[in-house]
This record gives C-alpha cells, sequence and structure tokens, in this order.
C-alpha cells in the first residue's frame, strides 16, 4: 500500500480516537459534577448533563441500585469504558491498515 493511504487511515484512527475521548470526557465531567452536587440552573451543567444523557440513553438507567449515585455512576460510568474501549480499538485497527 502507498504511504498515502497508510497516513490517511492513521489519521481516520486518531479522529475516532478522539471522538471517544471527548464522549467520554462528557460521561466523565456529568459524574463528577454529580457526585459534587453542581447547580443544575447553571447553563453549563445543564449542557453537559444533556450530552451526557444523550450518549449515555443506552445504559443510563440498566442498573437498579438503590442508592441514586451509584446508578449514575454505574449508567454513565460503563458508557464511558464502553466508548473508550471500542472507539480505541476501532482507531487501533485504522492505524495498523
Amino acid at each position: 500500500m502507498s504511504p498515502r493511504y497508510h497516513n490517511g487511515a492513521s489519521q481516520a484512527g486518531r479522529v475516532v480516537a478522539i471522538v471517544a475521548d471527548v464522549m467520554a470526557l462528557f460521561l466523565g465531567l456529568w459524574i463528577l459534577m454529580y457526585l459534587l452536587d453542581a447547580n443544575r440552573a447553571n447553563d453549563f451543567v445543564q449542557f453537559v448533563h444533556d450530552v451526557a444523557r444523550r450518549l449515555a440513553g443506552w445504559s443510563h438507567d440498566l442498573f437498579t441500585f438503590d442508592e441514586e449515585w451509584a446508578r449514575v455512576v454505574s449508567g454513565y460510568g460503563l458508557a464511558a469504558v464502553v466508548y473508550l474501549f471500542v472507539g480505541h480499538a476501532v482507531a487501533g485497527r485504522l492505524h495498523r491498515r
């Protein structure tokens, strides 16, 4: 394969990894804001919550712990781990091409 093709695959892998990192960052940031009892009336906190809620829609209420903080950490944390794992696995495959 030509070096030009290989370079494009490396860049695509880098983009996929960065997108996965940003997604996980939003989820982790929401977990931190929730645990620190951030002011939900604040626009930035609301924005982070909205983005995290969309990203973790599939895992938001997956677990039924009695404590709400445990549900937030497990649901949003699972989504963050999955995005990191899958995103970096895909990025690694693209990088090797």
